[in-house]
């Protein structure tokens, strides 16, 4: 699979360099010069194919889709015993724990209850799995490259210290970005939990769960602002669209669009994956990294996130509200119809026919769960998710060679991502 024959080509690639000293733009210090050439490729991509969240097997007739679920893992991940292990999380540790408090920092406001309810889900033990920083964080280390001259070593550390701090803001000010989206898809949803715990709009009310999450964007926005770079502004003010545009297109989805698997993977993009991608590209640009460069890390984060959305729509059924932090069947339970549903219409078009009675009635939800567990739903979605990896994976093959052994491990810890995403179960 790709994903390992990167791993195995990155892992043989070894030299020792001091972290954070050589590694500069290739252009003019941050470079604010215009990569329209990336953007326009991105914007030609932005069709995609995608997904969205999953659900929990109540049937005596489903029981046994679990063990169907571990052996349809193994036919598609190659073995992964013989490659070293590395934890992606480990390498950049050290950072998130600044992130944290500086993110604790940042979300403080005047009126008590708003700071209260800014701060809900950036507590220390609530923080989440810190999953896109971390991507964040490892993408600045691999894709920073060699200065090309070379310079006296203070000038040369407080460039790369100056390169890496605004580096490190993308990943605020995506984490702001993603709990904020977070605040509002729970209200919406009328959720009452999220990370374990008693979501915001359950402990404090709607009113105060939505003023907190626009004073989330609104911090996210000042922080993008103090980085001075417009095309990095524009990619993540496209962001916020991308979040209001795939919420808009989930709650006012005619029939025909319900069971449509392209418009699904649409708005997955928008609501998942468009995120993590223009974060990813985001950090390409502020290195100073070329079109091309940046377009591979645009679709390293398109595919990796559209992967792991996937296999959210797999343990939304096969998971536990306990695993998972929250309820499991949600999706279905409100109405909306996620990949493994999609798979399954295809193999049982009588289905449609449940999918357009609604799911108000819970013996419609019975109905649906027994045609998906007779169905190849839940493998024809992990197979999906997989093929979604693999493009990830490719993405950071195709970088360009470098043989520091920093830059080495960076790249590594992202196709360890693939892997961890695929095979997570929670």
């Amino acid at each position: 699979m790709l994903i390992y024959r990167g791993l195995s080509r990155i892992s043989r690639i070894s030299k020792k360099t001091p972290f954070g000293r050589r590694w500069l733009p290739s252009h003019p210090l941050l470079s604010g010069a215009s990569h329209s050439a990336a953007a326009a490729a991105a914007d030609s991509s932005v069709k995609v194919l995608g997904c969205r969240e999953a659900y929990s097997w109540s049937l005596p007739a489903l029981h046994g889709i679990r063990h169907q679920i571990h052996h349809q893992s193994s036919s598609v991940i190659e073995d992964t015993d013989s490659q070293e292990q590395l934890d992606p999380f480990s390498l950049v540790a050290d950072e998130l724990s600044i992130l944290a408090k500086r993110l604790r920092s940042m979300v403080v406001a005047e009126v008590p209850k708003l700071a209260s309810a800014a701060e809900y889900f950036f507590k220390m033990g609530v923080e989440g799995k810190r999953f896109r920083p971390t991507v964040l964080l490892l993408m600045a280390t691999a894709l920073n490259v060699r200065v090309p001259e070379p310079l006296h070593d203070g000038v040369e550390d407080a460039l790369a210290t100056e390169l890496r701090t605004r580096q490190q803001c993308i990943a605020e000010i995506t984490e702001m970005i993603h709990v904020a989206s977070l605040l509002h898809d729970d209200v919406l949803d009328d959720a009452d939990t999220r990370r374990g715990i008693g979501s915001l709009n359950f402990v404090m009310g709607n009113k105060l769960a939505v003023l907190a999450g626009d004073f989330l964007l609104s911090r996210a926005c000042v922080a993008l602002a103090s980085l001075k770079n417009t095309e990095v502004v524009t990619l993540l003010a496209t962001v916020v669209e991308h979040l209001v545009t795939g919420e808009t297109m989930q709650m006012t989805t005619s029939s025909d669009q319900r069971c449509s698997m392209d418009y699904y993977m649409q708005k997955t993009y928008y609501k998942t994956a468009s995120l993590i991608s223009n974060s990813c590209k985001a950090i390409a640009l502020l290195a100073g990294q070329t079109a091309e460069v940046a377009i591979l890390a645009f679709d390293y984060g398109k595919n990796l996130g559209l992967a792991y959305q996937l296999i959210d729509d797999v343990l939304d059924f096969t998971g536990t509200s306990a695993s998972l932090g929250k309820g499991s069947l949600s999706d279905i339970r409100h109405g909306i119809i996620t990949a493994p549903i999609l798979f399954a219409m295809e193999e049982f078009p009588q289905l449609r026919t449940v999918v357009e009675q609604g799911f108000e009635d819970s013996s419609n939800v019975d109905i649906a769960l027994e045609y998906l567990g007779k169905s190849r739903g839940i493998q024809k979605t992990r197979e999906l998710a997989v093929k979604h990896a693999n493009l990830a994976a490719a993405a950071i093959d195709s970088l360009p060679e470098n043989n520091d052994e920093d830059v080495t491990k960076s790249r590594r810890a992202l196709l360890d991502l693939t892997h961890r995403v695929i095979t997570r179960n929670k």
